[in-house]
C-alpha cells in the first residue's frame, strides 16, 4: 500500500510596496510582514502613504538642504596667483570705490604731498604763464593776512617766545589793489574800445563781470594759482583767491609793465564773455525806454510795434511774435507767451544790434596790438 506523503504548502510571496521592508520567510513555508503602520493596509494605500511620508521628510530636511553649502567647484590655479585671489581683489576695489562715493575724503594741500618744492613750483609758475615774475614778488603775491595770523597763532600755543612768534612776512595787500585798480582800467578801455556805442552803464556792467568773484576764481583755479596760494583754510575761500589772483596781477604789473600786464588780462578775463548774452550781465528793468532814449540820441523816430505772428493763442502754450517798426522799417522782432513779453524781446533785440553786441559778432582780436609790433620791429631794426 502507497504510504501517503504530506504534502507541504506552497510558500506565500507577499509583494511589499517600494520603500517597506521585504517580507521574511520563516520556516514551514509561512511568510509573514513587519508590523508597521502600513502592515495591514492594501498595497495601494499603503504605497501611498509611504510616499507621504517621504515627501514630508523631504521637506522637513529642506531648509538644512538649502542652507547647506554647494559643493566647491574646483577651477585650476592660476600660475603665480593663489585661490581666490583676483576675487577678493575686486571685491575689495569695489568697496574702497562705493566708499570714496559716499564718503569723499576731504581735499588736500599740494605741499602736504610728497615731492614738493615750493622754490621751484613758483618759478614753474611763470614759466607756464610765459611770464617773467620777479621771484620776491610772486612770493609775496601769494602770501595772505590770514596765513601769518594762523601761523602766529600757532606758534604762540606752542609757547614759543614772543619775537620769535613774529614771521618775516609781508602780505598781498598793496600787490592786490595795484592789481584790482588796473585791471579794472584795462578792461574798461578794452571794452570801450570794441563797442564804442555800448554805454557807460553797460561797460561797468561787464568789467565787474569779468573783475567778479566768479569768473576769477574760475580763472585762478585752472592757472593752479589755488595750490600757491598760503591761506590758513583750505580749499581756500572765494574771497581770498580772488584777491591772490589780483595780486598776482600786481606783480606781473611790477615786474613786465603794463603792456605784458595787459595782454595777461586780455587772455584771461576777456574770453570769459565767450557765449555770453549782454542782458545776462547787464540787467535792465525798461528795455523798451531805453530803446526810445537811444533812437532819440541818433534823431530816429520813436519805435512802433506790431504783432506780426502768432501761435496757438488759446492753448497752455501761446507764441507771439511782435516787431519794431521805425519809419516804417523793421528794426527787430521778438517772440514772447504774452504780447508785453514779446515787446520786451523785440527791444532787447533792437538794443543788441545797436550796441553792436549781437549773437553773431565777430570774435574778439587776440592778435598783437599795432603799438607792440612797431616797438618790436624798431628794437629788432636797432
Amino acid at each position: 500500500m502507497r504510504s501517503k506523503t504530506l504534502r507541504q504548502p506552497p510558500r506565500l510571496r507577499v509583494l511589499a510596496p517600494p520603500g517597506s521592508r521585504s517580507p521574511r520567510p520563516i520556516p514551514g513555508g509561512l511568510c509573514y510582514r513587519d508590523t508597521g503602520p502600513t502592515s495591514f493596509l492594501p498595497p495601494s494605500i499603503a504605497f501611498s502613504r509611504e510616499m507621504a511620508s517621504g515627501l514630508g521628510r523631504l521637506l522637513l530636511r529642506g531648509p538644512r538642504c538649502l542652507l547647506s553649502p554647494a559643493t566647491p567647484t574646483l577651477v585650476p590655479p592660476v600660475r603665480g596667483m593663489k585661490k581666490g585671489f583676483r576675487a577678493a581683489f575686486r571685491f575689495q576695489k569695489e568697496l574702497e570705490r562705493w566708499r570714496l562715493l559716499r564718503c569723499p575724503p576731504p581735499p588736500v594741500r599740494r605741499s602736504e604731498k610728497p615731492n614738493w618744492d615750493y622754490h621751484a613750483e613758483i618759478q614753474a609758475f611763470g614759466h607756464r604763464l610765459q611770464e617773467t615774475f620777479s621771484l620776491d614778488l610772486l612770493k609775496t603775491a601769494f602770501v595772505n593776512t590770514c596765513y601769518i595770523k594762523s601761523e602766529e597763532a600757532k606758534r604762540q600755543n606752542l609757547g614759543i617766545e614772543k619775537e620769535a612768534v613774529l614771521l618775516n612776512l609781508k602780505d598781498n595787500e598793496e600787490l592786490a589793489e595795484q592789481g584790482t585798480s588796473f585791471s579794472k582800467t584795462c578792461l574798461t578801455q578794452f571794452l570801450e574800445d570794441a563797442y564804442p556805442d555800448l554805454p557807460t552803464e553797460g561797460i561797468k556792467s561787464l568789467v565787474d563781470f569779468l573783475t567778479g568773484e566768479e569768473v576769477v576764481c574760475h580763472v585762478a583755479r585752472n592757472l593752479a594759482v589755488e595750490q600757491l596760494t598760503l591761506s590758513a583754510e583750505f580749499p581756500v575761500p572765494p574771497p581770498v583767491l580772488q584777491k591772490t589772483f589780483f595780486a598776482v596781477i600786481g606783480a606781473l604789473l611790477q615786474s613786465s609793465g603794463p603792456e605784458r600786464t595787459a595782454l595777461f588780462i586780455r587772455d584771461f578775463l576777456i574770453p570769459q564773455m565767450t557765449g555770453k548774452e549782454l542782458f545776462e550781465i547787464w540787467k535792465i528793468i525798461n528795455p523798451m525806454g531805453l530803446l526810445v532814449e537811444e533812437l532819440k540820441k541818433r534823431n530816429i523816430s520813436p519805435p512802433e510795434s506790431r504783432l506780426t505772428r502768432q501761435s496757438g493763442s488759446t492753448t497752455a502754450l501761446p507764441v507771439f511774435f511782435v516787431g519794431l517798426y521805425c519809419d516804417k522799417k523793421l528794426i527787430a522782432e521778438g517772440p514772447g507767451e504774452t504780447v508785453l513779453v514779446a515787446e520786451e524781446e523785440a527791444a532787447r533785440v533792437a538794443l543788441r544790434k545797436l550796441y553792436g553786441f549781437t549773437e553773431n559778432r565777430r570774435p574778439w582780436d587776440y592778435s598783437k596790438p599795432k603799438e607792440n609790433l612797431r616797438v618790436e620791429k624798431t628794437v629788432t631794426a636797432s
